[in-house]
């Protein structure tokens, strides 16, 4: 299907979705990655004049917050800077945590999960949905954190594979900078997708659409796949009859 059909029916289908739930538009974390960039040109396409992105710091890269800021400029939409480290340093100094287990998962999750409870608070006073930024990719292999940038109400881009979000984000005409810099969910100084999950995007792209790729590759995403399972899924409930 080509690059712009793809546009014109996920612009159309946020903005079916929106309406069907009552709403009058959306709201999205920016942060100045690929992904969220082509999520927010997407909505913007929706609702022109009803779309709040929120760059939400916290101890993040000064490249990431002004790549969040080029593409405010870029699509025209209403911008909120909400920084977080005073939150998450004090919510870990209640738990007991501290500054040096910053690359541990359960502190590093911590991020998102704030960033979750930002935009639902702006989206509620607003009536908004709020727009995931995940793609299929990671999707597949639960590289998201459950309740933190996984809560969202829609996701349109977790039909698309990583090298399609790219596609995407050329036709959308997202700053080539952010097209061209190694992908990151910002948990820590250094961090890079591939580099935490061990494969490239093109490696499990390749696996996710054809089956195809080495002995590792496919040992690695079934096995991540099924560690993930319960991301994708909403809680079971439970059986007493």
């Amino acid at each position: 299907m080509e690059t712009a059909v793809i546009a014109d029916r996920l612009v159309q289908w946020i903005k079916d979705k929106t309406t069907q739930a009552g709403c009058k538009g959306v709201a999205l974390g920016i942060s100045g990655g690929i992904d969220s960039a082509v999520v927010a040109g997407l909505a913007v396409r929706a609702f022109p004049h009803s779309t709040l992105g929120i760059i939400m710091p916290c101890n993040s890269l000064s490249q990431d917050i002004e790549h969040g800021h080029l593409v405010a400029s870029k699509y025209n939409f209403e911008l909120k800077v909400i920084d977080l480290l005073p939150v998450y340093q004090n919510l870990l100094g209640i738990l007991q945590g501290t500054e040096s287990e910053e690359k541990s998962m359960a502190a590093a999750n911590i991020k998102p999960r704030l960033r979750m409870i930002t935009l639902y608070y702006y989206a509620q006073q607003k009536s908004y949905l709020v727009l995931g930024t995940s793609n299929r990719t990671e999707l597949t292999i639960g590289y998201f954190t459950k309740h933190g940038d996984g809560g969202s109400d829609l996701l349109p881009l977790g039909g698309l594979v990583k090298w399609q979000v790219r596609e995407l984000a050329r036709y959308l005409e997202v700053p080539e900078v952010i097209i061209n810099k190694p992908p990151s969910a910002g948990l820590w100084e250094g961090q890079t997708d591939e580099g935490e999950i061990g494969l490239s995007y093109e490696e499990l792209d390749r696996f996710i659409l054809s089956g195809q790729g080495s002995d590792q590759v496919k040992d690695k995403v079934e096995n991540l796949y099924r560690a993930s399972q319960h991301k994708r899924q909403f809680p079971p409930i439970g059986v007493f009859q």
